[in-house]
């Protein structure tokens, strides 16, 4: 019971890193704008290292929900677990 508690747990927060990933993404074309703002000449340097960075938190971001949806298929259905809380009840 407390395997299928940790996997259901393990599985919400491999769901978070996703939104992590994604305000890592915000961040990181907030930091190329301004930096193309501040000096436009470099504007082609610094799109080609935040392109770089991007895919490299996308990968991470594929990476976790693959995760995520391996673990889910792993969690017991919703009527066995409610069988089990109503016999340890008991």
């Amino acid at each position: 019971m407390v395997y299928f508690a940790v996997l259901a747990v393990s599985v919400a927060l491999i769901a978070i890193a996703a939104f992590g990933c994604a305000i890592g993404q915000g961040m990181a074309v907030y930091g190329a704008t301004t930096s193309i703002a501040r000096q436009p000449e470099t504007a082609g340097k610094i799109q080609l290292v935040m392109f770089v960075g991007l895919a490299f938190i996308e990968s991470l971001t594929i990476y976790s929900l693959m995760m995520s949806f391996m673990l889910l298929g792993k969690l017991p259905k919703t009527e066995a677990v409610l069988e089990l809380i109503q016999h340890a009840v008991k």
